[in-house]
């Protein structure tokens, strides 16, 4: 039995790796096939890989941290909510275009993200809270960004609106990973 989780564990992780390879690849087929508006750079294809990476390598961390599903879940929305909320910015920025200064706000985001994560060492309780502190930072800069008039206001509202449930979604399943362990 100990070994099928082994191996099923290890099947996910070449799964996640060779998905990451994937998403790396489909630009580079679109582009080969003629596909209009995908126009990717030597240097897209590099701050991609190098997202990629991190955000794989910030899953294998949280991974380790726990064997179970709905802590993994918790995981895997958190980093893929941080990755998305990056390659948005990068590709056409949040608020406006990616030139937009404003757009840097959402380091602050990504930073109540990274550092929480640290302060708590990833355990689910203390995630939980940090992902509904990273809800929070994502809904004032966007509400600053709507007060200052910074963007369109249906873009931001959709984008903050997206976000926010995604952090709050990666809360409620740290929550329930951490009552899961403390009952199980």
């Amino acid at each position: 039995m100990e070994g099928s989780s082994t191996w099923n564990r290890s099947f996910l992780r070449k799964a996640m790796w060779c998905a990451a390879g994937g998403v790396l690849l489909l630009p580079a087929i679109a582009m080969q096939l003629g596909a209009e508006g995908v126009v990717w750079t030597a240097q897209d294809f590099v701050a991609m890989g190098v997202m990629l990476a991190l955000a794989g390598a910030a899953f294998e961390v949280f991974a380790r941290m726990s064997g179970g599903v709905i802590y993994r879940l918790g995981a895997a929305a958190a980093v893929g909510g941080a990755l998305l909320l990056v390659w948005v910015n990068l590709a056409v920025g949040f608020i406006g275009d990616e030139g937009n200064p404003a757009n840097l706000l959402f380091g602050g985001v990504l930073l109540v993200e990274i550092a929480g994560a640290i302060v708590v060492r990833a355990r689910a309780s203390g995630m939980a809270f940090v992902m509904l502190a990273t809800a929070c930072a994502q809904a004032l800069v966007g509400g600053f960004a709507l007060a200052g008039k910074l963007g369109e206001a249906w873009e931001i509202v959709m984008g903050t609106t997206l976000f926010v449930a995604i952090w709050l979604g990666s809360a409620a399943m740290f929550r329930l990973a951490s009552r899961g362990r403390a009952h199980g």
